[in-house]
């Protein structure tokens, strides 16, 4: 059953203007700069444990995001966290390749024990290793996908994970699924051009800080983001002419995410909800 999302996260944010702190990476930085732009947040960045302490306590919500990480961001990272946690300011952890290094699982291991996440994002490897401390994979991308196969194990893994940690997990593919302990989302928006530009994923985790940070349902947040997300993906993918590659289309999905509002989300949006 397909079904519409009756919030207002989209005006809600263009409304209040978030103030985003995202500890990222420098690959993507400016991407998720200007989606947090586009969709009506305010982005600002700090890596140095000198400053990002008292930018995290100016902001709305913290995105954490392991990509390029080194020990110096890692304390930044605990520092911020724990000043978030005890702000009572939602933060998100994006643990990218965490399963390519043994200092990326060692962090992983580390961040969660230190901090509070309202929000795990991460692709099928990810979520896998940091729920069951195993290996499906290597590296930071994933050829694995959900399918009606292997939903139902997924999604029970997924509830569990989100159980001990107290979070919603969210899990990006083919089919995207976020859940809590008791219910998860089946998203089918998005387009297979998404994975052509580097960063999609560090985009997303910025977009549900801010989705986080103006909504009262952790839940829905998470799962308005990806929402959001996949539906900025088809139109760019709609806007493509055959000059086009992925530098167009990762600038058309910025654009896209600028326009989306209340109702294009409640039209667009296509998920089901599994039990």
């Amino acid at each position: 059953m397909v079904i519409h999302m009756l919030n207002q996260i989209p005006e809600i944010i263009r409304q209040k203007k978030p103030l985003i702190h995202s500890i990222t990476n420098y690959v993507t930085a400016n991407d998720c700069a200007n989606l947090l732009l586009a969709c009506g947040a305010s982005p600002i960045m700090a890596d140095s444990s000198e400053d990002a302490v008292e930018i995290t306590a100016q902001c709305d919500a913290l995105n954490i995001n392991m990509g390029l990480l080194n020990r110096e961001k890692l304390f930044a990272m605990i520092a911020s966290g724990k000043q978030a946690n005890t702000l009572h300011l939602p933060v998100i952890l994006d643990p990218v390749g965490v399963t390519a290094s043994t200092f990326r699982r060692d962090a992983a291991e580390i961040l969660m024990k230190k901090i509070h996440f309202t929000a795990i994002k991460g692709n099928a490897s990810e979520i896998w290793y940091l729920a069951k401390g195993s290996k499906i994979f290597s590296g930071v991308d994933t050829a694995f996908e959900i399918d009606e196969q292997n939903i139902s194990p997924v999604v029970q893994m997924m509830k569990e994970f989100a159980y001990l940690k107290n979070t919603i997990v969210i899990m990006t593919g083919q089919i995207d699924l976020v859940s809590d302990a008791e219910k998860t989302y089946l998203i089918r928006n998005g387009h297979s051009m998404m994975k052509s530009v580097t960063g999609a994923g560090c985009m997303l985790s910025a977009l549900t800080a801010a989705c986080l940070a103006v909504s009262h349902s952790a839940l829905q947040a998470c799962a308005t983001s990806v929402c959001m997300m996949g539906i900025a993906g088809e139109i760019a993918a709609e806007r493509m002419t055959p000059q086009d590659g992925n530098a167009s289309y990762r600038n058309y999905l910025i654009d896209a995410m600028f326009h989306i509002n209340n109702d294009l989300l409640k039209e667009k949006a296509n998920y089901e909800i599994f039990c």
